[in-house]
Formats: C-alpha cells, sequence, structure tokens
C-alpha cells in the first residue's frame, strides 16, 4: 500500500470514528425523543388512525398547535431513523399533498396508551409507556449516571451506590419521601407485570405461545405469596388464571398503602429481609436484580424458611432476567446489558447462569430449572 493510500485509509477511519462518536454521545436523545413522542400520544395517535399518521393527522390528533408542526416533523424524522417509527408512502394521486405516513413498529404497538396496539386477539394491557417513564425519568434514572465517572472513582465512598451518591439514600427509601417516585415505581411495575404475566399464563395454561414445557409450574401450589409484588399485579393475574391458588402480596408499607382495593388477593405490609408469610411457594419477580449477593442470600433463606419441602412441593418462582438464555438476537443481548448497567446504579446486577446458581446453593436450596418465557425474561424455579 502506498504511503498516500494509507493515509486515505487513516482519514477514512478517522471519519468514520467522528461520525460513531456523534451517534454514540446523542444516542441519550433517542429515548428522550421516544418519552417525548409517548407523553404526546403520538403511538396512540398513529393506533387512532388505523395505524398509518401523517403529520398533518398527528397534529390533529394530539391537539399540537400547527406552529410546532416543523418541529414535530424534525422528531418524527429522528424516530424514523431510529426504527421507532415506520413510515410508508401515500397512494399516488391522493388528496393530501403529503406523501409520508408514519406506521407502528413494535415498540409502538406497546406504548398505545391503554394497550390495543396490537390484534383484536392480542393481550389488552401491553401499555408500556409507565415503564418507559421510569427508565427516563431524570431525577432517578439519568442523574446517577451523570455522576457515573465519579462513583467508579470513589474508593472511600463507604460502599455506596450511585444512586445514593445522588440522592443521599436507596430508592425503596426514597419511595418514602417522594411520592411522584413511589408512584413512577409502582406504576412501572404494574405494566412490566402485565407485560410478563400474560407471556407466562399464556405458556402455563396453554393459552398460546407454545412453551408447553411450563405447564408444571404453578402445579400442586395452594397458597403464594409475591414478594416485593407492589401493587399485585403478578399476583392478581395467577390468582385470576388459577382460582384454586391463595395469592398474597407483601411489600413496603408506602407501596401497599397506596395498592387498589382488590378482593382477588391479599395485601400484607412487611419487610422481605424480617419474615415472609407461609405459602406452598413465593413468587420473586424483578426482585433479586436489584440486589447485591449478599442480600439476595438473605432474601432466599427467608423464603426458603417461609415453604415446605421440596418433597412437599415447596418452591421459589423467580421471573427475572437469565443473562445468555433468551431469544439469541442482537436486540436481545443489548437490553440485558443495557439493564444490567440500569441496576448497576441501585448496586443490583443480572446474572448468568453460573451467578445465578451460585446464589441458589449459597442460600441452601437443592436445585433449579430455568426457563425463557419473553424476550429478555426467563423463570426459575428454585428448590429447597
Amino acid at each position: 500500500m502506498s504511503p498516500a493510500q494509507e493515509e486515505l485509509d487513516t482519514q477514512s477511519l478517522l471519519l468514520q470514528g467522528y461520525v460513531e462518536l456523534q451517534q454514540h454521545a446523542l444516542s441519550h436523545l433517542k429515548s428522550m425523543a421516544l418519552a417525548c413522542a409517548t407523553g404526546l400520544g403520538i403511538p396512540s395517535a398513529i393506533h387512532r388512525r388505523g395505524g398509518a399518521a401523517t403529520i398533518s393527522d398527528l397534529i390533529a390528533q394530539t391537539g399540537l398547535p400547527e406552529s410546532k408542526l416543523p418541529y414535530l416533523r424534525r422528531l418524527m424524522r429522528v424516530l424514523t431513523v431510529s426504527g421507532i417509527v415506520g413510515t410508508g408512502q401515500q397512494p399516488s394521486g391522493g388528496e393530501s399533498s403529503e406523501t409520508t405516513v408514519y406506521t407502528l413498529t413494535p415498540v409502538c404497538r406497546v406504548l398505545v396508551h391503554g394497550g390495543g396496539g396490537g390484534s383484536p386477539s392480542s393481550s389488552p394491557s401491553c401499555d408500556m409507556s409507565a415503564l418507559l417513564r421510569l427508565l427516563t425519568r431524570p431525577s432517578t434514572t439519568l442523574a446517577p449516571f451523570f455522576n457515573l465517572e465519579a462513583w467508579f472513582r470513589d474508593d472511600a465512598g463507604g460502599g455506596k451506590t450511585a444512586f445514593e451518591m445522588v440522592h443521599g439514600m436507596s430508592p425503596w427509601s426514597l419511595t418514602k419521601k417522594d411520592a411522584s417516585f413511589n408512584k413512577t415505581l409502582n406504576d412501572a411495575c404494574v405494566a412490566d407485570s402485565s407485560m410478563t404475566m400474560d407471556a407466562m399464563l399464556r405458556q402455563t395454561t396453554g393459552g398460546g405461545g407454545g412453551g408447553g414445557n411450563n405447564n408444571d409450574i404453578f402445579q400442586g401450589i395452594t397458597s403464594l405469596v409475591d414478594v416485593g409484588g407492589g401493587h399485585g399485579a403478578a399476583a392478581i393475574a395467577i390468582a385470576r388464571a388459577f382460582p384454586h391458588i391463595k395469592c398474597s402480596v407483601l411489600d413496603l408499607e408506602q407501596v401497599i398503602s397506596e395498592a387498589p382495593d382488590d378482593a382477588t388477593v391479599q395485601f400484607i405490609a412487611g419487610d422481605m429481609f424480617k419474615s415472609i408469610p407461609p405459602a406452598d411457594a413465593v413468587l420473586l419477580k424483578g426482585v433479586l436484580n436489584c440486589w447485591d449477593d449478599d442480600n439476595c442470600v438473605k432474601i432466599l433463606k427467608m423464603c426458603k424458611e417461609a415453604i415446605p419441602a421440596r418433597d412437599a412441593g415447596g418452591k421459589v418462582i423467580i421471573v427475572n432476567m437469565v443473562v445468555g438464555y433468551g431469544t439469541p438476537d442482537t436486540a436481545v443481548r443489548e437490553a440485558q446489558v443495557l439493564v444490567d448497567l440500569y441496576l448497576m446504579r441501585v448496586g443490583g446486577i443480572e446474572r448468568d447462569e453460573r451467578e445465578w446458581k451460585k446464589v441458589f446453593f449459597a442460600a441452601g436450596f437443592s436445585g433449579y430449572k430455568i426457563m425463557p418465557i419473553l424476550g429478555t425474561m426467563s423463570v426459575i424455579e428454585v428448590f429447597p
């Protein structure tokens, strides 16, 4: 290679690096654009227009001022280039001079307010906008990452998490003091549970989605306590699918006090580190990934005390990510590592099978079984 050609290749690589730097450094704007569009009701507006809407349709459907149309067009351009919103073309000869129409993608469909973003036979509870609000919340999600470098360099912080460096307390303590954060967190948990439990129970009850190997998860169980179950979305779903199972929810007082008045399940205020009500099975959905190994072992030991022996049907049912399991595509792998980083701000971790096994055996359990159920998520049955 001639020196001139080598110089051209080097310059090309530098220019590529410059473009990729802009792309990565500004990638947080994609989530902000998505949060803005969802807050404005754009996925719902596209859905109401039959799944295809022009920019004028969006202005009319969302009630935005006409003066914002050029800015809305720029917002939509970011969303379409990023693949968050689809695009199509108006048929030639149409009455409108606008040719671009915006269409629903899979991520848009789970952001239609009130559900209904899928086919008529799909689950009605697929509105994930509450989860999006939690994941893009400035003070509790974004602020700890603005301090991430300082957290890495701090060797004298007394084991504080990045979240605690910003707020001076854990997120669970903050829910007592910040009603808005408490509501945002609980609403997000309800939305997430609705989607995850629908997928899990469809497989468990044979209601679609294949996965018949999950049919025995709830076999032989007559009572279940959902530990850290928030407003009870998961427990309520189980109780309705299996009416013979008596379901209860254990969570902190500030969570339980805001729970809906639902006679389907019993709500119990308490601390999972101190006591767990006895039951045939304990459900831990999205709980253990929020804690380090030592705390997970403490929680699991409390669970083991609450359930009968293995030969009597006792088990802990964990709904969490198992890194390396799930659909083997780039989107799933990226989602898994991003969620893991998200949890690092509070001292949590997403574990692979080896890491889960270490925690289970340290807590005195004898075995486990992993079943992928939904994208990044798996069900783990853990036996005493």
